[in-house]
C-alpha cells in the first residue's frame, strides 16, 4: 500500500514539476498590449531596460552592506 501512495506521489510531482514552465511564461495583458502594438520595438526595450534595472539595484545594495560590514570587521585598527 505504501509503494502505492509513494509513486503516485513520484507521478503527481513529475507532472506539476513539467508543467511548471508553462505556467510561469505568462504576461500580464498589459504589459503584452504595450509591447505587441508597436512596430519599432523602442517600448520593448525600455521595458527590458527597466527590467534589468530593478534586477541590479538590491545586488548593488547587498555589496554595499557586505562591503561596509567588512570594512566594520577587518578595518585598521587605530594605534593610540
Amino acid at each position: 500500500m505504501r509503494t502505492k501512495i509513494k509513486s503516485l506521489q513520484i507521478v503527481v510531482f513529475t507532472i506539476v514539476y513539467c508543467l511548471m514552465p508553462i505556467a510561469s511564461s505568462a504576461q500580464c495583458a498589459m504589459c503584452r498590449a504595450a509591447l505587441e502594438s508597436e512596430e519599432g520595438g523602442v517600448k520593448a526595450e525600455a521595458v527590458n531596460d527597466g527590467i534589468v534595472y530593478l534586477m541590479a539595484i538590491p545586488y548593488i545594495l547587498v555589496a554595499i552592506l557586505g562591503y561596509a560590514i567588512y570594512r566594520l570587521k577587518y578595518g585598521k585598527k587605530k594605534e593610540i
